[in-house]
């Protein structure tokens, strides 16, 4: 063992780590572990000898691990060993249109407490679960870090990989490490988008220090380190088909957060607030538009929670008309152009409604349809 080159002892403490309860391989699981480490037959052919063969193809590997050395600095040629990592801190800024509701409060005590505690919130988009954790870390001024997820995300983008840097290959630690090391709230946001990829962070989600095996170096988490998740669905996949790219997550990697909250839509007068401060922000000024617009949302969104339309309309949404309006000045005009994604006849039925709102008609319901003309939103040309 104390002959063998430095590289090839990476590869057998790799093997060891990777299958503790094992001392036997295959020449192709041997061969695999060397080059996904980036090393070559030359580092990885030692330790397929004629006197460690049992038989074909199958190498017995119970004298050279025998002890296993750990923490070898030098484990693959790609790396110099130096882990590179942005020393530049992200901290969210306070949003002057932000309003606290709903689950806010208990996540500011979550974060304030700096207990490892992960936490994963649900509920339907643009409801502003991202936005609530953002400002909490803001009001608390805690180190965030935000990770995007989607159906690619992997290992890479998490933890790090290796990057050509001045002419030399070395590790660059990823947003998961660094938060680790910062002891920084982490947020992984839609992870409901992931596939299994993301089950590396299963022991990250227990607390623990993770082993980077592509360096050999143990991340130990820093005090305050904690991850929160936002998601569409509860993990299970969408029932109804409305988030087609929300995947099933692994039961035992849902087990490891701590707490799970289903937020909701704002109450009508908390929703009046934010969007006066939209509106303040744009530089608008109409407080009877607003007080219609959430009597419109909140009309959509009940007849939607009855199966009786098929789309909702969303706090960020109402947030898109009031920029709208600032700029052309026409409530039907904002309107008609933030909901031009929806199909003919749920537009339909959604500018028709707002209609009956603005004209303060009683008792209507979303699913009635009786579109304006395109002269009465746009004006004449």
């Amino acid at each position: 063992m104390n002959d063998m080159k430095i590289s090839t002892k990476n590869i057998l403490n790799e093997l060891a780590n990777n299958y503790p309860d094992q001392t036997s391989f295959r020449k192709n699981i041997i061969e695999n572990t060397g080059k996904s480490m980036g090393y070559t037959g030359k580092d990885y052919n030692p330790l397929m000898q004629k006197e460690n063969r049992v038989k074909i193809g199958t190498y017995d590997l119970s004298a050279l691990l025998q002890p296993v050395e750990t923490n070898v600095i030098d484990i693959s040629p790609k790396a110099k060993m130096q882990s590179i990592v942005n020393e530049e801190k992200s901290f969210a800024k306070a949003d002057p249109t932000f309003v606290p509701w709903g689950a806010f409060g208990d996540i500011v005590k979550m974060v304030k407490s700096e207990m490892f505690y992960p936490v994963y919130v649900s509920g339907l988009s643009g409801n502003g679960k991202t936005f609530m954790v953002e400002q909490a870390c803001s009001k608390l001024n805690r180190e965030f870090i935000r990770v995007q997820i989607n159906p690619e995300t992997d290992e890479d983008d998490l933890l790090g990989g290796f990057r050509l840097i001045n002419g030399e290959t070395v590790f660059s630690k990823g947003p998961v490490l660094k938060a680790m090391e910062n002891g920084a709230i982490l947020l992984l946001d839609e992870i409901d988008r992931a596939t299994n990829k993301i089950m590396c962070l299963q022991g990250i989600l227990e607390g623990k220090p993770v082993l980077v095996k592509k360096t050999g170096e143990t991340i130990t988490p820093k005090a305050g380190f904690n991850v929160i998740a936002t998601a569409n669905t509860k993990g299970k996949g969408s029932e109804d088909g409305r988030f087609t790219a929300a995947s099933i997550i692994d039961e035992a990697f849902l087990e490891r957060f701590t707490v799970a909250i289903d937020q909701k839509f704002p109450s009508p007068s908390i929703e009046t607030k934010i969007l006066n401060n939209h509106m303040t922000k744009f530089g608008a000024d109409d407080t009877d538009f607003v007080e219609k617009l959430v009597t419109w949302a909140d009309i959509i969104r009940k007849t939607f929670y009855d199966e009786g339309v098929d789309e909702v309309i969303s706090t960020r949404r109402l947030c898109h008309i009031a920029q709208t309006y600032s700029i052309f000045n026409n409530r039907a005009k904002a309107i008609d152009l933030c909901i031009a994604r929806f199909d003919e006849d749920t537009k339909s039925a959604f500018l028709d409604l707002y209609s009956k709102v603005d004209a303060g008609v009683e008792e209507i319901e979303a699913t009635e349809a009786v579109a304006p003309t395109h002269e009465e939103i746009f004006g004449e040309d």
